[in-house]
């Protein structure tokens, strides 16, 4: 009798050897708390590693799609296992990522967080991953890296961000839902793996999904625009710049706080917050 009640206590654990979707939310409603509570300097200082992460993978995407004879699906998908390392180090190393962290809406559904708190996380951690990417931006450009193949990754450097400032703003705005999406996705699915090796392989996939599918990342484009911008042919000024970043922050915010961490909280959280009203 007592070995049944066991095995289903933890059915679904159990039988995936993950931890189950239930346990993930109160986890990911956990970590949001934990993450309002971190002082000022830890949380920008922690944004400012997150920034260069992400820029770190972005370099590595362009120094692997340059000069590519794959087609274009294997190299966007070249390209975006590349980039996922970008996601890797932010997990693993310890980072805060304003795209992640529309996560925190958990927090805030349950009632655990107030909205100015949330509202202090999210602006703290988008100005210290824009000063991150930026400061990534000026050690890349005057390390000369980009003058690697003849100058042919500052080449696609410029390609990239020229090919990012000419979507309209609600392209921008949708492709920015999309894509974090999968990236709050990739986020949810490191919570219920057991393992370093786990986490990241679950994270691979949905990240290089979303790059070689062309969707829009806020903090990645904090990096890339900017860099395009400063190579020899480029025309990209900074409204060019901000037309792309607005939408595609805006829809980050929708596509992980609404549609994933609002969804979550739907199926496994409201009967929880209703009874804590």
């Amino acid at each position: 009798m007592d070995t049944k009640n066991k095995e289903n206590e933890q059915p679904e654990a159990f039988v995936l050897n993950v931890i189950p979707p239930r346990r993930i939310a109160h986890l990911v409603e956990e970590v949001g708390v934990a993450k309002v509570g971190l002082p000022t300097i830890s949380i920008l200082t922690l944004a400012v590693l997150a920034g260069a992460f992400i820029a770190f993978g972005a370099m590595f995407y362009t120094v692997v799609i340059t000069g590519s004879e794959l087609g274009f699906g294997p190299t966007k998908l070249l390209g975006g296992v590349a980039f996922s390392v970008g996601l890797i180090l932010v997990i693993i190393g310890g980072a805060e990522l304003f795209t992640g962290n529309s996560l925190i809406v958990l927090a805030l559904a349950q009632r655990k967080i107030s909205l100015a708190a949330l509202l202090k996380n999210w602006a703290l951690v988008y100005v210290g991953n824009f000063a991150g990417a930026l400061g990534m931006v000026l050690l890349v450009h005057f390390s000369g890296v980009l003058d690697v193949g003849g100058g042919a990754v500052a080449e696609t450097a410029r390609i990239i961000a020229e090919s990012k400032v000419l979507i309209s703003p609600f392209e921008a705005f949708l492709r920015g839902v999309l894509c974090n999406i999968l990236v709050c996705l990739a986020i949810w699915m490191c919570f219920a793996a057991y393992t370093v090796v786990g986490k990241i392989l679950v994270m691979i996939f949905p990240i290089s999904a979303f790059v070689a599918l062309g969707f829009e990342h806020s903090v990645a484009n904090m990096y890339v625009i900017p860099l395009g911008a400063m190579q020899p042919g480029s025309d990209i000024g900074l409204s060019d710049f901000f037309t792309n970043l607005v939408p595609v922050s805006i829809g980050n915010i929708v596509g992980g706080g609404a549609l994933v961490g609002m969804v979550y909280w739907l199926v496994y959280l409201r009967s929880d917050a209703s009874e804590n009203c």
